[in-house]
């Protein structure tokens, strides 16, 4: 009796089918291998940032090409300050990508704010800044954040100084100036300390800050995406530039 066609076919697909399935393994295999070489190295290419601090220094230099005017103190006009167009602000933080340092920097141009001057001193001032626009050159970094600070329900965040500012050593040339201050990131609000370049130019108050934080300090928890692991502690910068 003649064998069945139908087995033989059966029995010549069997082989190829396994191979078919060995050569899927082994690409599987390959992607993999490269998805966790590559990843890596997108990861840092979209994470490094050559974005410098902001400074009052590098501000001047980019807009009067170099002269940095008298360092003596000058009169700052007494009355209400308003933080006006180009100011900025923003965070900065350090990560460990396989063992390397990589900066990752965030910056928005949505940000408010107001100072009193009466006499020689910044009598009250606080900076506003709209959290959901901040952003970095990547959008799923961008979205943890703004989920980490919940700003649907705490969308500003606020530095307020809690004593005031001497403005009698401020010249055209930027004068460093620690400052206390409160600072409120999504729903928890802290003493912190702020460090100040201030300058009075051509009508205007320059001020560049920096604010040291430790993210636990306001609830939030730096994530560890196995590659990437996020210090544990940042900064919040800014760059203002007001007038009346």
């Amino acid at each position: 009796m003649p064998e069945s066609p139908v087995t033989d076919r059966a029995e010549v697909r069997g082989p190829r089918k396994g191979k078919r399935w060995a050569v899927a393994a082994l690409l599987a295999i390959i992607l993999l291998v490269a998805a966790l070489m590559v990843g890596p190295r997108v990861y840092s290419n979209f994470a490094s940032s050559d974005e410098a601090a902001p400074t009052l220094a590098g501000e001047i230099q980019d807009r009067t090409g170099g002269d940095s005017g008298s360092g003596e103190g000058v009169d700052v006009a007494e009355g209400e300050w308003t933080v006006g167009p180009e100011s900025y602000a923003g965070y900065r933080v350090d990560e460990i990508l396989r063992g390397e340092p990589v900066t990752v920097v965030g910056r928005t141009q949505e940000v408010t704010g107001q100072a009193s001057v009466a006499g020689e001193a910044v009598s009250d001032a606080t900076i506003e800044v709209d959290m959901a626009t901040v952003a970095t050159d990547n959008g799923r970094r961008d979205a943890y954040f703004r989920d980490a600070l919940d700003v649907e329900e705490h969308p500003v965040s606020t530095f307020t100084i809690t004593e005031p500012i001497d403005l009698g050593a401020v010249g055209e040339s930027p004068s460093t100036i620690d400052v206390s201050g409160d600072l409120t990131l999504g729903a928890e609000t802290r003493p912190v300390m702020a460090t100040l370049e201030v300058a009075s130019r051509n009508g205007r108050l320059e001020v560049a800050g920096t604010v040291p934080i430790t993210w636990a300090d306001f609830g939030l928890d730096a994530p560890n995406l196995g590659f990437v692991e996020v210090e544990d502690s940042g900064a919040i910068e800014f760059l203002l530039h007001l007038a009346q």
